[in-house]
């Protein structure tokens, strides 16, 4: 085990490192250290201060890059907002015939540090897709509570589903870029019951900001999932290494994923 992946798990200062300092001294071996860090992380609860603090700590981008990003995402949201603002509200209303519902679609996540926010989508469901018992079949649902996605939804409408595949849905989601809720990319939002999927390294995937698009998006995507591991690694990975250059790999590909074949379930 590297002792790099263990040095991202110390909290540098304060109570959490105060709290982590009295389980672990640096004479112990560094599979020790990480049990040690690991048991700490896991039964820290996001929104306390503690998860907050641990979370702050294991940012360690330069601030050149936050700074770079900020303005970034402020400049690009700005401009897709302005630009946007009248096709979306046509959009918005063909939404809501379609649908029958809000055209707006907005869901609880959590957000940078574990503070929890609402993210912005238009609607691509049937008004009714929270009641996934009625429109559900029994093998959709046992899929729809392990990965909150399900192959072949029948909830989603015909517009809907050209929405997704082109990722249109998600131009709302451009206003939680501007207040500075989540970034153009980074790690996918998840909800807190997602959140649980990565156990002791929770407060490592929340350290960033989440994006619009990311790593995941641009990778298997729909291949990746919770139950393999695999989607919290890509996810991860890309905490770990984040970069200008990896992030203009996620711009790209999904600019690819747009226009190509590819869609979201």
């Amino acid at each position: 085990m590297s002792e790099n992946r263990v040095d991202r798990k110390l909290p540098r200062t304060g109570a959490a490192a105060a709290a982590l300092s009295a389980t672990w001294t640096k004479e112990m071996p560094a599979n020790s250290i990480q049990a040690a860090c690991d048991s700490y992380a896991a039964n820290l609860m996001p929104g306390t201060p503690e998860f907050a603090e641990l979370s702050k700590s294991l940012d360690t981008r330069s601030m050149g890059y936050r700074f770079f990003r900020r303005t970034f995402d402020i400049v690009f949201s700005g401009v897709v907002i302005a630009v946007g603002v009248i096709p979306c509200t046509l959009l918005a209303v063909a939404i809501a015939l379609d649908t029958k519902g809000s055209p707006i679609y907005t869901q609880k996540r959590a957000g940078r540090f574990g503070r929890p926010f609402r993210i912005f989508k238009f609607r691509t469901m049937v008004a009714d897709a929270d009641d996934v018992e009625k429109h559900l079949s029994s093998e959709q649902l046992a899929e729809w509570r392990r990965e909150r996605k399900v192959t072949n939804d029948p909830r989603i409408t015909r517009l809907g589903r050209l929405l997704r595949k082109t990722s249109v849905d998600e131009l709302p989601q451009f206003i939680n870029v501007l207040i500075g809720q989540i970034s153009v990319v980074g790690p996918r939002p998840v909800s807190f019951d997602e959140l649980d999927h990565f156990g002791a390294d929770a407060a490592l995937l929340l350290s960033v900001p989440g994006g619009i698009t990311g790593l995941w998006q641009v990778t298997t995507r729909n291949n990746a999932t919770f139950e393999s591991g695999e989607r919290q690694e890509i996810e991860l990975d890309y905490v770990r290494e984040a970069s200008p250059r990896l992030d203009l790999r996620c711009i790209a590909g999904t600019l690819g994923a747009m226009f190509g074949r590819r869609s979201g379930r």
